[in-house]
């Protein structure tokens, strides 16, 4: 591995880690980091711009525009920090014992950086099919800055083949990952005096009820449901968290916020199974409630959604993805990305390969090898060269 690219790659993740890009903070102030970055080497950036003006992705074409290339895709926003005892600022890249600390350095600064560390060789190399990067934002709340990019890439008047989504996998070559739905439910009951709890409607106690539901059939598909043992809890879950009601305890409750999940495996599984609850819910649960009252009931409100990925091990892309990465076999990640949108919103297929370990993501004193990132590099590098030939990319091109 050149010494010049590793630390073209320290220096450019110190760059991202010290910008603290939280999912609730703006991400313009490193969006324009990497546009000045690019520009210093003569590449254009396409900004997409979130409705607020606070957040953007870019889309980054190197080489020909007018021939079908390969996406490498990466997030720009972090999960928070707060409330975690980190042992130095989250917010500076530090080196020790062969890993690069920070927040993000994983999950997935450590990819972008390294995408971006290998743009002076895309730009000198002579590239017979385009490179592009998509760098979104809101990605750990939803996946949703990925979504009006792709819709400026569905404008292109030539798509590209496929793409790599660099979420952390130790470079081993994901070919599906679960999809999530994830609902709201706020529930409207009666309050009353608690001597009087029998003329009230108890809407944390029916709360209790969805929740208990939810577990029951959570249960059930463990035990029954559809099973992929590649992945490493191998079928459909469902969770209830957060739980939120009641204000006094002599007063019956009038309201309850409760927050579910259910990540599946088949691509549109997870709201199959939340329309089920909802369903439940409406013949069942409700009717309950405005017997004590007609004005009761449950409102439910959609926080999270995204299709899981789901690529055949014989698509070609699988091949090509495993001869880049020097790997032959695959895996499956039970944790989202942005993966599935791209196959569902633009019918790119796609497979998520990137250093580091899902491990360490969302932790304090979250870090990344360096030799990942290295291995990262090797991977981009011979990208590029099947890029250069001009039929490189013959094998997706007759097989996508």
């Amino acid at each position: 591995m050149p010494s010049d690219r590793t630390d073209r790659i320290k220096i450019i993740l110190a760059d991202l880690v010290g910008f603290d890009t939280v999912s609730d903070k703006s991400n313009l102030a490193l969006v324009d980091h990497v546009e000045a970055y690019l520009a210093a080497h003569g590449v254009r950036a396409q900004r997409i711009t979130d409705p607020t003006g606070q957040k953007a992705a870019l889309w980054v074409t190197i080489g020909p525009a007018d021939k079908p290339g390969i996406v490498l895709s990466g997030h720009t926003d972090v999960v928070p920090v707060t409330g975690q005892s980190w042992s130095h600022d989250p917010f500076t890249l530090i080196e020790r014992g062969g890993r690069l600390y920070g927040r993000g350095t994983a999950d997935m600064k450590g990819f972008v950086a390294t995408c971006l560390a290998m743009v002076p060789e895309m730009v000198r190399a002579k590239l017979a099919a385009p490179i592009h990067l998509a760098i979104s934002y809101d990605e750990e709340v939803g996946c949703v800055g990925v979504r009006p990019l792709l819709a400026e890439v569905n404008k292109l008047a030539v798509k590209p083949l496929a793409c790599f989504v660099g979420e952390p996998t130790l470079m081993q070559v994901a070919i599906g990952h679960k999809g999530k739905h994830a609902l709201r439910a706020t529930l409207r009951g009666l309050a009353c005096h608690s001597s009087l709890a029998p003329q009230g409607v108890n809407a944390v106690e029916y709360a209790a009820d969805l929740i208990v539901e939810i577990r029951r059939r959570a249960r059930a598909i463990a035990a029954g449901g559809a099973r992929d043992t590649l992945y490493d809890v191998p079928f459909t879950t469902l969770l209830s968290s957060i739980v939120q009601g009641g204000t006094a305890l002599n007063i019956v409750p009038d309201t309850c916020e409760l927050q579910f999940e259910c990540r599946g495996l088949g691509v549109h599984e997870s709201k199959e199974v939340t329309d089920g609850i909802v369903a439940w819910v409406r013949g069942e649960l409700e009717p309950a409630m405005r017997r004590g009252h007609p004005d009761c009931g449950i409102d439910f409100e959609e926080i999270v959604d995204y299709p899981a990925l789901e690529m055949a091990d014989s698509h070609p892309l699988v091949t090509f993805a495993k001869t880049l990465a020097g790997r032959n076999s695959h895996i499956k990640v039970s944790y989202g990305t942005e993966a599935g949108l791209f196959v569902a919103m633009a019918d790119i297929p796609s497979v998520v390969i990137g250093p580091g370990a899902i491990a360490q993501a969302h932790k304090p004193d979250e870090f990344v090898e360096i030799a990942e990132l290295e291995r990262c590099a090797e991977m981009i590098g011979r990208l590029i060269a099947q890029c250069e030939k001009a039929d490189g990319l013959d094998t997706l091109r007759h097989g996508v």
